[in-house]
Parts: structure tokens; sequence; C-alpha cells
């Protein structure tokens, strides 16, 4: 059987951690940076967890995450 091709789009996007779950990046943290607050920078850089409804279809196109 050939091997299954993963999202490439999907792969850049998001990471599988060691429990399964899907982490992302959160939005708005690529630039404009000075408008923000330092406060709200702060909270940018942390990753997000991808909720547990999109998680399912996220895990289908990361096949090997």
């Amino acid at each position: 059987m050939p091997k299954m091709k993963t999202n490439r789009a999907a792969a850049k996007r998001f990471k599988v951690s060691g429990k399964g779950r899907v982490r992302r990046p959160k939005c708005g943290a690529q630039h404009n940076m000075i408008g923000k607050s330092r406060k709200r920078r702060r909270r940018l850089r942390d990753n997000d967890m991808v909720s547990p409804a999109m998680e399912r279809r996220v895990k289908i196109l990361l096949p090997y995450g």
C-alpha cells in the first residue's frame, strides 16, 4: 500500500504534541506589532491548542503527526 500524503499547508501551521493534542500559533502575531500593547504581544507569543471539534479534522491532514 502506498504512503499517505501529508497536507503540506497543515504541516507548516500545526504540530502534534506528545500527548497527541494539536498545537497552533495564535493569530495576529506576524506584523504591525508596534500598534499592539505589550501585554497583547506577550500573550501572542505562546502557542495555543486547537479545539477538540477541529482537532479531528486537522489530524486527517497530518496522518503521521
